[in-house]
């Protein structure tokens, strides 16, 4: 990716300076990746005791459909607030520093994940408890909308311009990763209590946790340094003298559609990896306890691939990067095909070559903290992350059930249209090196 000519706060970065980003970005990386783990865990941990809240939180003679409905619709209430989340909490990461918004973020999500864990049911409160835990979940939702583009915008303001997509992959993995710890813990859970424990005590517990890691990573966080990138502009008074958002939608309209392309190929990568387990059980008939782990096979994958892909990046350039996962995703959608007939063994073989093929997520942020120039990266990449994924993390599901009479096939179609839009971006790319240049 061809690089435009830096500013003078970016070229005020001193070479001792320099060398110590060097030594830092690796212990920086790693803890911001954690806490994305402990962050996106928390987020999706709701979804695996989705059945139990349903039944805690509604009256026990509400018809089962509008209970699942509503519980899904609290689910949603999360992704719906990302955007606003995101943008918000960006405003401010542009103006006074990503550090403080960064560790804010996590806050957010610890503690309301922790008050999820310890909120009052519905036989005990009524219909107080309902809209408690709604503001739990909007609070979830504004704390990932900041979290994501956060840490993408912080390890890469660290990175050396040869790490950078290193850096973006490594904390892809962690989000990665964080769903496979809460399916794991959701798992064990279900597996060592009774179903009246389970509803007595037992959901909450994952919630704790998870809270409780969260107020941990905090102090992690505190440790970091604010990004050397944020504190030249802020020494020479080079920050945004405007609102970022609107300085984003008036210069900078061509990276963010850009970046709503490249959110669009994440969110569908990672939006196919959780529904994985109801396609295998649904339409291959495999077990359910089978298919939640083939799931996390692929999901385990995904994380190992999205590392290895970053480290792709840096060594090829975006340009044959996404070319190259042209064919990979290829070879993915046919590993979806393949799974018809497949027994226990090649089930898990096949789940990890989807996994690895989903390694194309680590070339979304590359692609979206490279359009943005740095006074309002933080802004841009919130926005068009999050308003790209509200959208296409809503409406993949719908596309996916509504091609439900073809089967699989259905996951093989998105898998090629993945394919497809790698190569666009390859293509151009190749054609207009110079397409994104803000890079630091």
């Amino acid at each position: 990716m061809s690089r435009s000519k830096t500013s003078p706060a970016e070229d005020a970065v001193s070479i001792d300076h320099a060398r110590r980003v060097r030594k830092e970005q690796y212990p920086t990386t790693a803890i911001v990746s954690l806490g994305g783990c402990l962050e996106f865990y928390d987020f999706a941990i709701f979804i695996f005791f989705a059945d139990v809240i349903g039944e805690l939180f509604f009256p026990v003679g509400m018809p089962g459909w509008l209970r699942t409905f509503q519980t899904w619709g609290l689910f949603a209430a999360g992704y719906l607030f990302r955007p606003l989340g995101g943008v918000v909490l960006a405003h401010f990461g542009d103006l006074f520093g990503r550090k403080r918004v960064f560790a804010f973020s996590i806050l957010l999500m610890a503690t309301s994940t922790l008050g999820i864990g310890l909120l009052p049911t519905y036989a005990s409160v009524g219909a107080i408890a309902p809209v408690l835990l709604l503001l739990c979940r909007v609070l979830q939702g504004i704390a990932i909308g900041g979290e994501v583009p956060g840490a993408w915008t912080f390890v890469s303001e660290h990175a050396t311009p040869r790490n950078v997509g290193w850096a973006c992959g490594m904390v892809c993995g962690g989000l990665a990763l964080g769903i496979l710890v809460a399916s794991s813990v959701a798992a064990i859970v279900n597996s060592l209590l009774q179903i009246n424990d389970l509803h007595l005590f037992g959901w909450r517990l994952p919630f704790l946790l998870g809270g409780a890691f969260g107020l941990a990573g905090i102090k992690l966080r505190r440790i970091l340094n604010e990004t050397p990138v944020f504190t030249s502009l802020r020494k020479d008074k080079m920050l945004v003298p405007e609102l970022p958002l609107r300085a984003v939608l008036r210069t900078q309209s061509y990276a963010v559609l850009w970046s709503m392309l490249v959110t669009w190929i994440l969110s569908s990568v990672v939006v196919l990896t959780l529904m994985m387990p109801m396609m295998l059980h649904n339409s291959y008939g495999f077990e359910k306890e089978q298919a939640l782990l083939a799931a996390s096979v692929s999901t385990l994958f995904l994380a190992i691939g999205a590392v290895i892909a970053g480290a792709l990046l840096d060594w090829i350039g975006p340009a044959r990067f996404f070319l190259l996962f042209v064919i990979l995703l290829l070879i993915g959608a046919l590993a979806y095909f393949k799974m018809s007939d497949a027994d226990t063994m090649e089930l898990y073989l096949l789940c990890s070559v989807v996994g690895l093929s989903g390694g194309v997520t680590a070339g979304t942020p590359y692609v979206m903290v490279s359009s943005f120039p740095a006074r309002v990266r933080f802004t841009g990449v919130s926005f068009a992350y999050n308003t790209s994924y509200a959208f296409f993390g809503g409406v993949t599901p719908i596309l996916i059930t509504a091609m439900a009479p073809l089967g699989v096939t259905g996951y093989v179609i998105y898998y090629v249209l993945i394919s497809i839009s790698s190569a666009v971006l390859g293509i151009t790319l190749m054609r207009r090196p110079k397409l994104f240049g803000h890079a630091e």
